[in-house]
């Protein structure tokens, strides 16, 4: 006769619910790691890692260069034979040249200006995506990549200003008390740069493909903002365009900032060449894409890396 013993069934220890879990980790002063921080706090951190950011700028645009034999000389160059190309193509084979003095500088200055534009937001598309690893490995507020991407381009802007004063006095454009407001004209294209960027950072990060399109939307955008050509000579040559197509084009911001800088640095380039109430405008759109751009990106800390 088999006697069958009867084991108890095992007891399971209760699964803690969220809540608990929760209510455990507030009361020993445990927070959700990475969790995004208020929007004042979040400026103090940026503020304390500035030292951070600069470096970082100074040292990515070192290293751009660094296998090319002329080295950071390509950062003049770069932007300086794209000025030649486009001279060749729309101010000899298209004659945009007509009508526009001191088309030179005109033109070059305003290449430099819309390749800061340009180059900051492409920079800032891949802020996040393109360095995963620092993104994952280190603790730091996550907007401190693009603008330093920004500051970067702002610093390569600033070498090429200097071969742009050059070919300004080699055009018989004389240096004039108006160059000063190049200084206010920049600082609001970074503004405006560095918003649009963290805009893109945030983008780029959720879908990194948008990397790839962006070159054709910013080939566009280049070719509607006056960077070859004037506006204000379309304008007021062609009587049959839309009465609302000339003040949209010379509020589009890249024209805004461009002409705000041929205005500071060419003579020939008077107030009455600009769009009314400009420097209105300028500040605008700086505070529209540094604000909002700094706010939307801010929302997404804690998803950056993650995924």
């Amino acid at each position: 006769m088999s006697q069958v013993l009867s084991t108890p069934p095992p007891t399971r220890t209760p699964v803690p619910a969220d809540d608990d879990l929760a209510a455990l980790a507030a009361r020993h002063g445990l927070s959700v790691s990475g969790a995004r921080p208020s929007l004042p706090r979040y400026v103090r951190q940026l503020w304390a890692r500035r030292h951070f950011i600069s470096a970082f700028a100074t040292a990515k645009l070192t290293a751009q260069y660094s296998q090319a034999k002329l080295g950071q000389v390509w950062q003049v160059m770069t932007p300086l034979l794209n000025a030649a190309v486009y001279y060749f193509v729309f101010g000899v084979l298209l004659q945009t040249k007509k009508g526009v003095p001191d088309y030179v500088p005109f033109l070059v200055t305003g290449v430099f200006v819309w390749t800061f534009t340009q180059s900051s937001i492409m920079a800032g598309t891949r802020a996040i995506s393109g360095n995963l690893g620092l993104v994952r490995a280190l603790h730091f507020p996550r907007a401190a990549l693009p603008l330093s991407f920004c500051l970067q381009q702002l610093q390569q802007l600033l070498f090429s200003m200097a071969a742009l004063a050059v070919i300004l006095l080699a055009f018989g454009v004389p240096p004039a008390a108006s160059w000063v407001l190049a200084v206010p004209a920049l600082v609001l294209q970074f503004t405006f740069n560095a918003g649009v960027s963290m805009i893109m950072a945030r983008v780029g990060a959720k879908t990194p493909d948008i990397a790839q399109l962006m070159p054709f939307v910013l080939r566009t955008w280049m070719y509607v903002s006056g960077v070859m050509w004037s506006i204000d000579q379309l304008v007021g040559r062609h009587d049959d365009l839309p009465s609302w197509l000339g003040p949209v084009l010379q509020a589009n911001p890249a024209a805004v900032y461009i002409d705000l800088m041929r205005f500071a640095l060419i003579d020939s380039f008077d107030a009455s060449r600009l769009p009314a109430h400009v420097w209105a405008i300028a500040t605008g759109w700086a505070l529209l894409a540094g604000v909002g751009g700094f706010i939307y990106f801010w929302k997404a800390e804690e998803t950056y890396g993650r995924g």
